[in-house]
Parts: structure tokens; C-alpha cells; sequence
């Protein structure tokens, strides 16, 4: 199957023979639908505080955070294309010499372009686009309605012009507070880190980006460090990495070959978030906060976001409290038939395992041994809002092929829908995973785990894309927050939708959270 310069190409991007064919046969098989037990829901998997409890909560973290290292991790590769996908439409589509901008709205009956358009001048960056059209178009102010909704458009996406399509979503201008101060999200994640994730010395971020944007974020940190750090009173150790090439998978035609570009070389690909797994691994912390790049809101609601990670990491460090000192009875030989039934209690009241219905025929040596194999993981504890019809994962109890049953997040692209009882099982779903994670990575001996031990590599994705005009398969690793941590303890929290808002189209920029009331 594969040539000399085949196995060159494989090893330069620091892959090896194995691990391609490896993936090849996942194409072949197939990967198989999930098999949902239930939805998880409040008091069955996800878990609601009162007031009281979510201050107890915040108390233990506000106690610890100084004892400790924190890191806020963010992704934040992705180029902003998605979010202006319905404006590009449009660029390539409309006429303005051949109808008027409201009778193309309404023929296409395009609410998303009806939206931006009304709401246009409470965008963030409407004063940069305009200053650049005045600059290209000295008369613009003569020209007509269609005519101005359109070369709009073009001074924001044309890639010679502001080329926001292009850019990174971090570096996009996001909020524009008084006196026309305009915050990316890559500012506001500096401005929300200081407020829960900050210790004595100062606040470190590690953003994985694209490569060929590392200079552009620098150039913004050297821009806003000094401003952000008097205003919140936080030095910031800010570091980046990049998605590595050896997380690229091999991209095959429709029957399975590898496929193969004009040249005659094989062709990779990214492999989703779930490559991310490894730039997490390469990190040192004891606790590390997981929220993607576009989830920020304007300073006011900052408070309220940074009330609900402080309770999140309350829980991970009052139970990894608890699991280190049943660790260390256990390396120590301070384990009894009681000990035993408290430890086994604890797993199933607050870590989520099911205990194997054989346990209790086990001999005392392998119940310690099970035990202690369950408690020592990594752990996360994740936030969950009501769902309200975004798309993406949500938190289920499911069975392996072993019979094991446990908490997951699951994309609904795992699903067989034409099941009738899974299709059930996510219907009665009430909560959405917002990707709003706190985990600790350690284990009581103070050392890293292996977090690429930790993986379900069962739950990859296998998507259909367009190279050079022809129909391929490409293969996504286990997503980041799904797969890749399918085998640590788990924890659900139900936090409020103020936690949650990203903006994946351009016009999410004019809901509340984004946007300054005078």
C-alpha cells in the first residue's frame, strides 16, 4: 500500500508506519455508534448546589488557589470562516445592479442577513470597517443603499481588505466598551483570568493557536499586557503551542485508499480538537481551567462567570482531597474491610463509577488493587447548562462493549438516531456541555499522569470533506473534552447559561452578553 517516499513522508511528520495503517483500519471498520443508558440529568449524574453550597464551594477554592499552580488552557486555532459562512454567501451571491438589498433579504428569506444588517452599527467593529471603506471609497457617502450594504461586506471579509474571515476568532474585535475601546477575546479571557485563576505571583494562559499566527497574538499581548495588568492588578505568564503534525491523520478516497494529491503524495489532515490532548498533556499544573477562545462576555457579567469556576474548582480540590488521603491509607496499608466499604461508597456517590457487580466476590487484595485503580485518574468536573437547542455534546450515562457503565459527553454524531430507544434516550437530554471544564491532572504523589493513557479511541469521528473537488474521509481523533477523556473520573454541575456564551456566527456579537448598555 504504501511507497518509500510514502514511509519518508509518514516519519517526517513524526508518525510512524503503524499508527497510519492503524488508522486506515478504523476507516475500514468503521466506528460504532455509542450505546446511551440514559440521559444524565439533575440528581441522576449532574449535580445542583444551593447558594449556601456554591459559597462553601468557592471558600475551599479561595482557601487552597495560593497552595496550588492554575493554568486557564484555551483553544484557539480556529480561524473565524464559520462565523461569517452566511456573509460570504452573500458577497458571492448578490447583485446590487440587479435588486435592492431588502428584496434579496427577503427572496432568500434570510433572517441572519436580515439581523446583521438591522443591527449593524452595534457591531464592535463597524467603526474600523467604515474608516477603511471611507479610506478606499472617497464616495461613498453618494452611493446608494445596495451598493453600501455590499462593499460593507467586502472591506470586512475581501482578504486584501480587514480579511476578518481569515483571521483568528481570539483576535477579533469582540466587544467595544465607552469611548470606542475595542476588547478581542483573547482580552477578555485575560480580564475573566484574573478574577479565579490568578494566585499570588500571577495569572498563566496557554492558548494553542495556528503557527502562522503566533507573531499576530504576541504583537495584541505586547499591545493590551500593560493596560490589563493595571486594571486588574495581575501580572500574566502567557504561553502558546501549536497542534502537532504527528496528530494528523491520513485522509482516504470513499473506498479506503489513502488518498493521494496531484504530486502523488499522501494526504493528512488536522484531526479535530482531539489533538489538543497532547498539547494538554505537555503542561504543568495542578489544576488546569478548559474554555474555548470564543466563550467571553463584556466585563459586567464577568463576576458572575468567574462565581461559577471558583465553585466548579472547589469541587475538584474538596474531592481530590479525599481520593489522595484514601490513596495514601491504601500505599500505607491502613485499608480494612470498613475502609473498603467507604472507599467503594464514595466512588459511587461522588465520583459516578459503577462498582462491578462482582466486586464483593472479590478477594480483599483485589478489591484494594480496584479500587485504587479507579481512584488514581485524572478527574474533571464540568459545568452543564439547560440546553436550549445549540448543537453539540451533552452529558449521558453509557455502556461500553465491556458492560462498564459511566458519565460521558457525548456529540450527537455518536448516536444511532434511527435506534428508536437511543434516538428516546436523547430527546429526554435536558443539558448541553458548554465545554466549561476544571481538571486535575496530578496524582497524590504530586506527579503528571499520562493523560494520552486515558483515552476512548472508540469515540473518534470519521467526517466527509471536499479535497480538489473529490469526495474523501477524513478520521477526527476522540474529542478533546469527549473521547480523549472518557476514562477519568467525572463529574457534572449544572452552572447557569451566563456561563455560556460563545459566538459561533457573527450576529451572537449582538446578544447582551456582548454587548455595553449605555
Amino acid at each position: 500500500m504504501f511507497l518509500e517516499k510514502d514511509i519518508k513522508q509518514i516519519e517526517a511528520k513524526g508518525l510512524t508506519l503503524e499508527k497510519v495503517s492503524n488508522q486506515i483500519e478504523v476507516f475500514k471498520s468503521g466506528i460504532p455508534h455509542v450505546n446511551l443508558v440514559s440521559a444524565a440529568r439533575i440528581s441522576q449524574g449532574i449535580l445542583k448546589f444551593s447558594d449556601e453550597e456554591n459559597n462553601e464551594l468557592i471558600s475551599v477554592f479561595e482557601n487552597e488557589k495560593n497552595k496550588i499552580s492554575i493554568l486557564k488552557f484555551v483553544p484557539a486555532s480556529g480561524a473565524a470562516t464559520r462565523m461569517f459562512k452566511f456573509l460570504f454567501t452573500f458577497l458571492n451571491d448578490y447583485n446590487p445592479e440587479h435588486e435592492s438589498i431588502n428584496s434579496y433579504i427577503n427572496n432568500q428569506s434570510n433572517k441572519d442577513l436580515y439581523i446583521f444588517f438591522v443591527g449593524l452599527e452595534k457591531f464592535p467593529f463597524y467603526k474600523e470597517v467604515m474608516t477603511k471603506i471611507h479610506e478606499l471609497y472617497l464616495n461613498y457617502k453618494s452611493l446608494n443603499t445596495n451598493v453600501k450594504s455590499l462593499l460593507f461586506v467586502k472591506t470586512m471579509l475581501d482578504e486584501n481588505l480587514l480579511n476578518y474571515g481569515n483571521s483568528p476568532k481570539g483576535l477579533l474585535p469582540f466587544h467595544e466598551y465607552k469611548n470606542n475601546v475595542i476588547s478581542t477575546a483573547f482580552e477578555e479571557h485575560l480580564y475573566e483570568s484574573a478574577l479565579y485563576s490568578s494566585t499570588e505571583s500571577d495569572a498563566k494562559l496557554h492558548f494553542t493557536i495556528s503557527e502562522k499566527y503566533k507573531n499576530k497574538f504576541k504583537e495584541e499581548f505586547n499591545r493590551i499586557e500593560n493596560k490589563v495588568a493595571i486594571k486588574t492588578g495581575t501580572q500574566f505568564d502567557i504561553s502558546f503551542s501549536y497542534q502537532k503534525e504527528s496528530t494528523d491523520t491520513i485522509a482516504v478516497t470513499l473506498d479506503d485508499k489513502p488518498f493521494r494529491t496531484e504530486d502523488g503524495s499522501l494526504l493528512f489532515r488536522p484531526s479535530g480538537h482531539g489533538a489538543l490532548l497532547e498539547n494538554l498533556n505537555d503542561l504543568e499544573a495542578d489544576i488546569i481551567f478548559i474554555k474555548n477562545v470564543d466563550n467571553v462576555v463584556v466585563y459586567k457579567y464577568k463576576d458572575e462567570v468567574a462565581k461559577y469556576k471558583k465553585v466548579l474548582a472547589g469541587i475538584l480540590i474538596k474531592l481530590q482531597q479525599q481520593i489522595f488521603k484514601f490513596l495514601e491509607a491504601i500505599e500505607n496499608n491502613k485499608i480494612d474491610e470498613d475502609k473498603i466499604i467507604k472507599i467503594s461508597d464514595f466512588l459511587s456517590d461522588k465520583l459516578n463509577v459503577k462498582i462491578s457487580n462482582d466486586f464483593k466476590k472479590y478477594r480483599e487484595k483485589y478489591q484494594i488493587e480496584y479500587l485504587k485503580e479507579k481512584l488514581n485518574r485524572p478527574i474533571r468536573v464540568c459545568g452543564m447548562v439547560k440546553n436550549e437547542g445549540e448543537p453539540g455534546g451533552g452529558p449521558f450515562w453509557l455502556k461500553d462493549e465491556n458492560g462498564n457503565i459511566s458519565l460521558q459527553i457525548i456529540e450527537s454524531a455518536q448516536i444511532n438516531t434511527k435506534n428508536k430507544k437511543q434516538k428516546e434516550i436523547l430527546k429526554e437530554s435536558t443539558h448541553f456541555n458548554p465545554v466549561d471544564l476544571v481538571c486535575g491532572v496530578k496524582d497524590y504523589k504530586g506527579n503528571k499522569f499520562d493523560l494520552t493513557e486515558f483515552v476512548d479511541f472508540n469515540a473518534a469521528f470519521i467526517t466527509k470533506k471536499t479535497q480538489s473537488g473529490v469526495e474523501i474521509k477524513a478520521l477526527e481523533l476522540p474529542g478533546l473534552w469527549n473521547g480523549s477523556m472518557a476514562n477519568w473520573n467525572t463529574i457534572f454541575v449544572e452552572v447557569p447559561l451566563i456561563t455560556f456564551n460563545p459566538v459561533k456566527t457573527v450576529n451572537d456579537l449582538l446578544k447582551a452578553p456582548h454587548q455595553i448598555k449605555d
